[in-house]
C-alpha cells in the first residue's frame, strides 16, 4: 500500500472515534479562534485563503496554537490536492512517494499538490533537501509546521523559498471560547450530554492548558468520559473538584480580571518595596501558578525598578529587562526562574523614589506654567543670531570648562531656583549627592 493509499484510508476512519480536538477542528476561518494578526480581516493569511493563492510557507508557533488547523483550512479552500504527513514517522522513502504523486497530479490533471509537513524541524538536512527541486519548480506547495525557530531548524535554501508566519500562544479567553463551543456542540462536541460547567472551571482549564487548545480539549474529554454514558443522567456537572482530580493540580483562587488580580500584584509590589525577598518570591510564584501572564509580572517589575529603586541601583532596571529577555528565550517553566531572580534582586536592592517624585514635581510645574519659553542661550540658534536680536550672553560649551561644568542655567527663567531631583542618599544615590554638591560648587565659583 502506498503512502497515498494509507493517507486516504486514515482519512476515512470513523468520525465517532476521533479525539475531541480533531472533531472540533475548524474547517473555515469563520470558526477559527486566535491569530488575528494573521487571519483577521485584511491580514495576509486571510487574503491568501480568500483569493485561493497559496504559497509555500512555514507556521512557527507553540503547540495547540492552530498550525495544523490553518493548513487544513487552506487545503479546504484551495484547488490543490492536499497531502499531509508527519516528519516524526516519515523519511526519504515517503517523501519520494509523495513527490511521485505530485508529479502525476501535475502531469495528468494539471493540478498542484499542497503538502503539509507537521514538525518539519524533525527532518534532517538531506530530507529537507529532497523538497527543494519540487518547491522550486512549483510541483508542490509546501506548508511546514514547527515549534522550533525555523532560522535554526530549517535549511536556508528551503527557508528562502517559504514565507514564515509566527503564531502566538492562545489566550485564556480564546481557549474558554473553544471549551464552551465544544461543550455545546451536539454534533462534534458534547452538547447531547447537557453539560454544566461554570466560568471558574473553564478558566481553570484554560489557565492550566497554557495556551494549548489540544490540552484544553483533552481535559474536557477526560472529564466527560469519567461519567458512565450508560446511565441516564439529567446533566453532567464538570466542576473544579473533578478537573483538579484530572490535572492533579489545585485551582488557585485567581481571577486575572477581578479583585484578586489587583490584590496579588499589590502584595508583590509592597513586598518588593518592603525589601522582603521571601514574600516577593511567594507572590510572584503564586501569580505564575495561578495562570497570570508572566510578561505582565515583568512589566510591573520594570515599573518598580524605576519608581521605587531608580538610581539607588541603576542595575535593577537591567535585571528586570534581562528577566523578560530570558523568559522569552527559554519559555516556561524554566524561564520562571529568571522572573524569580528579578523579584529577589529588586527586593534586596536599595530603595529610592527620587525619580518618581521628580516626575511628579516637574509634571506639576509643566501643568501649572504651561509652555515656558526656552532660554535664548540654549536654543537651537547660532551665537551671531542671538547678538543680532540684542541677546549678548551666548551658550557656554561645557566641555571647555574644568570637569565639564560651566556656570549657566538651563531651566526657564521662571523656574531658575527649582530643585526637582533630590537623591535619597541610599545606594548609588549617595555618590550622586556628592556629585551634585561638586557641580553646585563649581558653578558658584565661576563668573
Amino acid at each position: 500500500m502506498t503512502l497515498f493509499d494509507q493517507l486516504e484510508t486514515k482519512q476515512k476512519k470513523f468520525f465517532f472515534y476521533s479525539p475531541l480536538a480533531d472533531r472540533m477542528r475548524p474547517s473555515s476561518l469563520e470558526e477559527f479562534i486566535g491569530q488575528k494578526h494573521l487571519v483577521g480581516k485584511g491580514k495576509i493569511l486571510q487574503k491568501i485563503i480568500a483569493e485561493d493563492k497559496p504559497c509555500s510557507m512555514i507556521f512557527w508557533g507553540p503547540p495547540g496554537s492552530g498550525k495544523t488547523t490553518l493548513a487544513k483550512i487552506i487545503a479546504n479552500k484551495t484547488s490543490c490536492k492536499f497531502i499531509s504527513f508527519s516528519a516524526v514517522t516519515s523519511g526519504i522513502k515517503q517523501i519520494k512517494e509523495v513527490m511521485e504523486i505530485a508529479r502525476f497530479e501535475q502531469k495528468e490533471h494539471n493540478k498542484k499538490t499542497l503538502l503539509f509537513v507537521d514538525e518539519i524541524h524533525r527532518f534532517n538536512k538531506a530530507q529537507q533537501d529532497a523538497f527543494l527541486p519540487f518547491v522550486e519548480d512549483g510541483t508542490i506547495i509546501l506548508i511546514g509546521s514547527t515549534t522550533e525557530n525555523p532560522s535554526f531548524e530549517v535549511i536556508s535554501a528551503l527557508l528562502s523559498r517559504c514565507k514564515v508566519f509566527v503564531l502566538n500562544k492562545l489566550t485564556v479567553d480564546e481557549i474558554v471560547i473553544l471549551l464552551n463551543r465544544a461543550a455545546a456542540d451536539k454534533e462534534r462536541g458534547f452538547g447531547k450530554y447537557n453539560i454544566k460547567i461554570d466560568k471558574k472551571t473553564t478558566n481553570f482549564i484554560a489557565q492550566y492548558s497554557d495556551g494549548d487548545a489540544r490540552v484544553a480539549y483533552n481535559i474536557l474529554e477526560l472529564a466527560v468520559n469519567s461519567f458512565n454514558k450508560n446511565e441516564k443522567l439529567s446533566e453532567m456537572l464538570l466542576d473544579i473538584d473533578l478537573i483538579e482530580n484530572i490535572t492533579q493540580k489545585r485551582a488557585l483562587m485567581y481571577d486575572k480580571h477581578g479583585e484578586e488580580h489587583f490584590n496579588l500584584i499589590s502584595a508583590l509590589h509592597k513586598s518588593l518595596r518592603g525589601s522582603d525577598p521571601d514574600a516577593a518570591a511567594y507572590w510572584t510564584i503564586r501569580m505564575l501558578e495561578g495562570g497570570e501572564d508572566p510578561l505582565y509580572i515583568i512589566r510591573r517589575m520594570v515599573r518598580f525598578a524605576s519608581e521605587d529603586i531608580g538610581l539607588a541601583d541603576p542595575d535593577a532596571m537591567q535585571v528586570a529587562i534581562a528577566a523578560k529577555q530570558s523568559f522569552e528565550f527559554i519559555g516556561p517553566p524554566e524561564g520562571y526562574l529568571a522572573i524569580i531572580e528579578a523579584a529577589v534582586y529588586l527586593a534586596l536592592a536599595p530603595k529610592s523614589n527620587s525619580l518618581y517624585t521628580t516626575y511628579k514635581k516637574v509634571k506639576n510645574d509643566v501643568e501649572k506654567f504651561g509652555s515656558l519659553p526656552v532660554p535664548y542661550h540654549i536654543r537651537n540658534a547660532p551665537t551671531r543670531l542671538m547678538k543680532e536680536i540684542g541677546y549678548s550672553r551666548g551658550y557656554r560649551y561645557d566641555h571647555d570648562y574644568d570637569e565639564g561644568v560651566s556656570r549657566q542655567s538651563y531651566l526657564p527663567e521662571k523656574l531658575l531656583n527649582e530643585k526637582y531631583y533630590a537623591p535619597t542618599g541610599r545606594g548609588y544615590e549617595k555618590e550622586l549627592i556628592d556629585r551634585l554638591k561638586r557641580i553646585s560648587k563649581l558653578r558658584q565659583n565661576r563668573d
